[in-house]
């Protein structure tokens, strides 16, 4: 398994868009942080056939110290779940690549 930048994906796109590095960085960064400050915000974000963020409290609870086995406080803390979209699942079940997009199938939006 490979780890994969932001840098490296912002390469990649620019060259399969034809566009400078920079707008694309930009670009991508801008969107990166909608997503952080909508998800701070509480609010739900949905990417049709990707995914869906949302923000979440986990309550609090009693843990325990692996090492010691002494019982621990943990409070409560938002985090954030992701459930996975249809595409996405559909490839990371080994089904086709060429899986068309909601903007080329039939009826389909582009979100």
């Amino acid at each position: 398994m490979q780890t994969i930048t932001k840098k490296d994906l912002i390469d990649r796109i620019a060259e399969q868009c034809d566009n400078k590095r920079v707008l694309v960085k930009k670009v991508i960064q801008t969107f990166l942080d909608q997503i952080i400050e909508e998800l701070g915000k509480g609010n739900r974000l949905e990417f049709r056939d990707f995914g869906v963020f949302e923000s979440k409290v986990r309550a609090a609870r009693i843990a325990q110290n692996p090492k010691t086995l002494e019982r621990v406080a943990v409070d409560s803390k938002r985090t954030v779940k992701f459930k996975v979209g249809r595409l996405m699942k559909l490839r990371l079940q080994g089904g086709s690549s060429n899986a068309p997009t909601s903007a080329n199938s039939a009826g389909g939006s582009a979100d």
